[in-house]
């Protein structure tokens, strides 16, 4: 007899927080997508797991491939959680799009500024030059 595996996964559609269930039972996996609306408080998530789960409707199962379990050091598997989670964008679509001008403003500011200490230091060498010649003009 092989263990049932139920994952639960709360994540933001850019309208939306969608819970995705997860069921691994004998190599076959079903899910059910519920929609909280507003983002979920933990109570809401927790009365959801304990009241409403095996309400859900789960779809038809599929047939899956096992994955072999990740025996790695506990602190790598950490990094890797936390490299993912770091990739993951939080936030409306109207605050990623001002942090995506954000970003943009500051390569903009980062070339403008190169360009500028490029000009200067041109302009340095040139006067450099002038006077070098300034010198021997007299001779």
């Amino acid at each position: 007899m092989e263990a049932t595996n139920t994952t639960l996964t709360i994540y933001f559609d850019g309208q939306f927080y969608i819970g995705l269930f997860e069921r691994i039972e004998n190599n076959k996996i079903s899910v059910c997508k519920y929609i909280f609306g507003a983002e979920p408080k933990d109570y809401e998530v927790y009365e959801l797991v304990l009241n409403k789960y095996y309400s859900l409707r789960f779809s038809p199962t599929v047939e899956i491939e096992r994955k072999p379990i990740d025996l790695r050091n506990p602190k790598t598997r950490q990094r890797k959680i936390k490299k993912t989670i770091a990739n993951i964008e939080i936030g409306t679509k109207s605050q990623q799009a001002i942090k995506k001008q954000i970003e943009e403003r500051k390569i903009e500011r980062k070339v403008n500024s190169k360009v500028r200490k490029e000009q200067m230091l041109e302009d340095k060498f040139q006067e450099r030059q002038k006077k070098k010649k300034e010198k021997h003009k007299g001779h």
